[in-house]
């Protein structure tokens, strides 16, 4: 298994924690804010890379730099399940000094009330803030939990988009093995439409179940990203399926969405168009 590591500064002032804003790569990527972070070079000491990244990217001056923890994590976000080694210092600063974003920053906040703000924190950031400082945002799955949460993996088909359609779904616990798999024939729609019954199904499987910690899998982009918020739904046809499935999240303790490829979601797209045949081949 491949691992990251990296140093991360925690910065605070009378108005929170310091965080970034990434530059926008390609125009339509969401835009994310961090806290400071980088690599550490080839002959420095992980102080040594924390300060020189705190006044590349930030342009202030490291006065103190203190071993706040070391922590590490499986990558919450697809399928690569990269270990991340996240070596998280406090960093002191003069406290006249104000932050000017460089390199990949173009932005600056700080920030004291994460779970009611419209900020969108990277997972990264999300898991040291958690770990680190006890904040867990909504609708979030910590590392903590993750390693003991429940997998749920959906997908919809349709046959000639629209046409016959069917959902499947396979839940699959935290030491890998499959708990349930089914699916379910729902009539002539569309791929987009399958795909939210599908994420439905899930959902309600879950509840079913009793589960109160998933993180829900699916190949549909389109549908991840509009459950993370990160993609408005403007599609009529969805909006209430949509709307079903939010009025549900609440339910859970923690819950995340996570795009993973078309290759990694066999049982449930196997599951789909095994109830499709039920009724098209009798």
């Amino acid at each position: 298994m491949k691992q990251r590591i990296r140093v991360v500064g925690v910065i605070k002032n009378g108005d929170g924690v310091l965080i970034l804003k990434r530059n926008r790569g390609r125009s339509e990527a969401p835009v994310f804010w961090e806290l400071p972070t980088g690599k550490i070079r080839f002959g420095e000491q992980p102080e040594e890379a924390m300060a020189r990244a705190v006044s590349e990217y930030t342009g202030l001056t490291a006065e103190s730099v203190s071993l706040k923890d070391v922590i590490t994590f499986l990558a919450p976000e697809g399928a690569s399940r990269i270990s991340n080694l996240y070596i998280v210092y406090e960093v002191g600063i003069s406290g006249d000094e104000k932050p000017s974003p460089l390199g990949r920053y173009n932005a600056y906040k700080y920030i004291k009330d994460f779970a009611s703000s419209n900020i969108r924190l990277d997972e990264a950031s999300l898991s040291v803030l958690e770990i680190t400082e006890g904040k867990v945002m909504p609708n979030h799955i910590s590392p903590r939990l993750a390693a003991n949460s429940v997998a749920i993996y959906v997908d919809g088909a349709s046959r000639g988009n629209p046409g016959p359609a069917g959902t499947g779904y396979c839940i699959v616990g935290a030491d890998g093995a499959v708990i349930e798999r089914g699916g379910e024939f729902i009539g002539f729609a569309t791929s987009r439409v399958a795909e939210y019954y599908a994420m439905k199904s899930g959902v309600m499987h879950a509840l079913a179940l009793g589960l109160k910690s998933v993180r829900f899998m699916s190949d549909s982009l389109m549908v991840v990203n509009q459950l993370k918020g990160i993609f408005t739904v403007k599609n009529q046809d969805i909006l209430p399926i949509y709307r079903d499935i939010e009025s549900k999240l609440g339910e859970f303790d923690a819950v995340s969405f996570s795009h993973i490829p078309r290759s990694k979601n066999q049982i449930a797209d196997s599951e789909a168009n095994l109830a499709i045949d039920k009724i098209v081949k009798g």
